[in-house]
């Protein structure tokens, strides 16, 4: 199967969760999270753009108040964005995996061009490298198996668990938010569960 997925790398996974630190004014109240689920790739141009429009948002009004807990998850739409998210997971730290994560979108149209692989990895790893990744980690990390294989198992069990047609797909409390890719909707919904948000 893992062989099947590496020959036709279609889609991906982003997760947010958010968590509300504040009392709360419905079921949630019960300790229950939001989660915002966002299937993306590193590759895919519109998931760069929903990025861009979400991201900077949740995590200057929720993310960095307490109130949100960002969790990424890949599922690769190409070995581009297979080998981009392992350098992603090279970091280790959730506040470095989150800043590298916008500056590898930022830079998609840079870095994810042309059909050259080794050429592509070498503009992964330079931005990485601004993120004190060594070369040496890079490389190990571009050729752990193991990684590979967790990466594509993921995607494997997102497509099963949430019949991904395109991307980006994004998700909230397991309720797909068709075609509201802007924070507005997001925030109108994340209003019903937090206090003062």
């Amino acid at each position: 199967m893992i062989k099947l997925i590496k020959k036709f790398l279609l889609i991906p996974i982003v997760v947010l969760v958010i968590s509300c630190d504040q009392p709360l004014n419905n079921k949630a109240s019960s300790g229950e999270q939001v989660v915002v689920k966002v299937f993306s790739s590193l590759t895919c141009p519109h998931c760069a753009d929903l990025h861009d429009k979400i991201f900077k948002d949740l995590e200057r009004d929720f993310i960095n108040n307490g109130l949100v807990k960002f969790e990424h998850e890949s599922f690769p739409l190409d070995m581009a964005a297979l080998n981009a998210e392992k350098i992603l997971r090279c970091g280790g730290s959730s506040k470095l995996n989150t800043k590298l994560l916008s500056e590898l979108y930022e830079k998609q149209n840079k870095w994810a061009v042309g059909s050259d692989i080794s050429i592509i990895n070498e503009s992964i790893k330079k931005i990485g490298s601004n993120f004190d990744l060594t070369n040496a980690q890079m490389d190990k990390c571009l050729l752990d198996k193991k990684l590979e294989d967790k990466i594509l198992n993921e995607r494997v069990l997102a497509q099963k668990n949430y019949k991904i047609s395109s991307t980006p797909t994004v998700y909230v409390n397991e309720k797909n938010m068709k075609a509201k890719k802007t924070i507005k909707p997001l925030r109108k919904l994340l209003k019903t569960f937090c206090n003062e948000i």
